[in-house]
């Protein structure tokens, strides 16, 4: 069996094994962005370049491969583990720079779904005479970048659900005490975890109880926006999430409301600084997904919850959380008091909700899991539409282009290299389907513990 330049697919398979090693090594600093890992090889020599995705807003990994490569690239063939971009961002297209290095053939594993691209770039290569070779080890490109794969099918921004809870599973004392659950190295991680992804979601009692400012307190950090699910528009005026950053810059904080909203207070807030936005109502509370799209629709593309345990509920409900960052801290509580999830839970083991491509590790003396939440297929127009467009190859799907762009490892390494919670890790990913719990629209709760 031979690829579609005529080699031995085990030649396509290594090469890219490589290719999708090198992406790896992106894993922590790419969020939103895939993970991308891309090598040059030329028959003569092996391989010549090679280069990955090392952060959002840098060179693609397309580009770091040829700069590697120099005069070599010319004739070469290229392995890149995503589809190449085909539109102007922060960095030019990568077919550009593919054509103008004058390679012979790229070899690409997975496709990009996210509407700028979308078959795009696989037609501006063959339409520059470049032979292309497509899905070679594209279950394992699939996997490596679930997350972001994902968030793009779904259209609303990708979410990481972070908490943190005892040995025995609360998050906090009787009296409401969790300060602190884990150790300084965890509080650190999610620090960062905050400076790379663009919002921090929090519920309206953690607000109340904790008053926290939802900074990234790490230097060179960025403040993210700050997203509070506040049903009848609770948050106080003088809150310390309206309070500027290390760097004297106005934060940037949406709150979501329902029509129950005294417009008093929804006043006072707007003249904080909050930008107030009214949804639908659920259950007298903010629905999630309404939320989710007003917040890709100004620009946010992943989002922390932080929120409490029935806030968490209602994204899960609402299939909205797409990883887990799971923190438990060796200390013992006892009691009944509030655990990481809150809602109605399920009714049956076989609905309970699993993770895939889970991976632990020790984060200083704390332990953290973290997953990929496998749901239920459903039966909606918009899942079957994503499904079928993820079966498609680029070529399939270049007749669709146009009306989309319309439409467990243990670890005892440091938190800086440990900060895998940002994306799905693919090479434990299962590929059996779960039950999941019948899903009816959800919203979220404001009444959720600290």
């Amino acid at each position: 069996m031979t690829g579609g330049g005529g080699e031995p697919v085990g030649e396509h398979e290594r090469f890219m094994s490589r290719a999708l090693e090198l992406a790896e090594l992106g894993r922590s600093t790419t969020l939103p962005n895939p993970m991308v890992g891309c090598v040059l090889v030329r028959e003569s020599s092996g391989i010549v370049g090679e280069g990955w995705h090392e952060r959002a807003g840098d060179d693609h990994a397309e580009t770091r491969a040829l700069a590697a490569a120099g005069e070599l690239a010319r004739g070469a063939t290229v392995y890149v583990t995503l589809e190449p971009c085909n539109h102007h961002g922060n960095t030019p297209p990568c077919t550009e720079a593919l054509i103008s290095a004058g390679v012979r053939r790229v070899v690409i594993a997975g496709f990009d779904p996210d509407p700028r691209v979308a078959g795009s770039g696989v037609r501006r290569l063959q339409e520059a005479g470049i032979t292309v070779v497509e899905g070679v080890l594209r279950d394992e490109a699939d996997a490596l970048n679930a997350a972001y794969l994902r968030m793009q099918r779904s259209g609303r921004p990708f979410v990481l659900y972070k908490t943190a809870m005892t040995l025995d599973g609360k998050i906090a004392t009787r009296s409401g005490q969790s300060r602190w659950i884990t150790g300084e190295a965890a509080r650190e991680l999610v620090q960062r975890w905050r400076s790379r992804l663009d919002a921090v979601a929090v519920g309206i009692n953690t607000v109340l109880l904790d008053d926290p400012l939802l900074t990234a307190r790490v230097d060179d950090g960025r403040t993210p926006v700050k997203v509070v699910f506040d049903s009848v528009g609770r948050t106080p005026p003088d809150a310390g999430l309206f309070a500027p950053d290390r760097k004297g810059e106005a934060p940037r904080v949406v709150l979501f409301v329902t029509d129950k909203a005294p417009a008093g207070r929804l006043e006072a807030l707007r003249a904080a600084g909050a930008e107030v936005i009214t949804v639908s109502a659920q259950r007298g509370r903010a629905l999630v997904t309404e939320a989710l799209r007003a917040l890709r629709e100004r620009g946010v593309r992943s989002l922390l919850l932080e929120g409490g345990g029935t806030l968490a509920w209602s994204f899960l409900e609402a299939e909205a959380v797409d990883q887990v960052a799971w923190f438990i801290g060796p200390k013992l509580l006892g009691g009944s008091g509030a655990t990481p999830l809150g809602g109605l839970g399920m009714n049956a083991m076989a609905d309970a909700l699993e993770l895939e491509a889970m991976r632990t590790e020790l984060i200083g003396g704390d332990l953290l899991v973290t997953g990929g939440v496998r749901y239920q297929p459903t039966s909606s127009t918009s899942s079957q539409t994503s499904s079928q467009s993820s079966s498609q190859s680029p070529s399939q799907r270049s007749s669709q282009a146009s009306s989309l762009r319309s439409s467990s490892q243990t670890s005892s390494q440091t938190v800086e290299t440990s900060e895998a919670a940002g994306t799905v890790a693919g090479s434990e990913s299962k590929s059996t389907p779960a039950a999941g719990p019948a899903v009816r629209p959800a919203a979220a709760d404001d009444t959720e513990a600290t």
